[in-house]
């Protein structure tokens, strides 16, 4: 009877071991992932000097969104490279505003048909959306890393294991607000 019991206890153990390697190498995944991010941020914020130094030349009245970027940027960078879940949820709160900002930024360049042909703004934009589509990209890679990870910790053993792993909740790059999360009514916006 013995050699079951210590059959069972070296099953479980080995269970247990492959479960922690798992969540590990989970764990390390996401960090790739937010590594992935920090560089693609990295060179959005780059950029975004350029283009205020060419959109001040023609927004003189747009001071205010052009200072907020600036300080979106700030707060951004100040936030790369961390692994706290709480800093990495400010810092992606703080970037989905700056791509708000920049967003409004190239909506009133379009008002300035001077400013749209200048060709270091087309040149700019053209990098932005560039930068803007490999951050897509690391956003994806991190959000299904995330998945993987809390699947991995929210499935029995998963949580015992991730409790002695010290492993915790990483947020999600983005979720869609509810409101948005439903079909578009095109007549709305006619």
């Amino acid at each position: 009877m013995s050699g079951i019991v210590w059959i069972i206890a070296v099953v479980a153990v080995v269970g247990l071991y492959v479960w922690y390697v798992a969540i590990v190498k989970r764990k390390n995944r996401v960090a790739e992932a937010l590594s992935g991010i920090d560089v693609q941020l990295s060179q959005r914020h780059e950029l975004i000097p350029n283009v205020l130094a060419i959109a001040k030349r023609y927004l003189a009245h747009e001071q205010t969104l052009l200072a907020d970027i600036a300080r979106l940027r700030t707060t951004g960078q100040e936030r790369l490279g961390s692994s706290d879940p709480k800093a990495i949820a400010e810092k992606f709160a703080a970037e989905n505003q700056l791509g708000v900002g920049l967003g409004r930024l190239f909506a009133v360049a379009e008002g300035y048909p001077e400013l749209k042909s200048d060709a270091l703004m087309v040149k700019a934009q053209a990098t932005y959306q560039e930068v803007e589509t490999n951050v897509a990209a690391a956003r994806r890679f991190y959000n299904a890393s995330v998945t993987a990870l809390r699947n991995a910790c929210q499935i029995f053993p998963g949580q015992l294991v991730a409790g002695l792993a010290g492993v915790g909740q990483m947020p999600p790059f983005f979720e869609a607000p509810v409101e948005h999360r439903g079909a578009v009514n095109a007549a709305d916006h006619l």
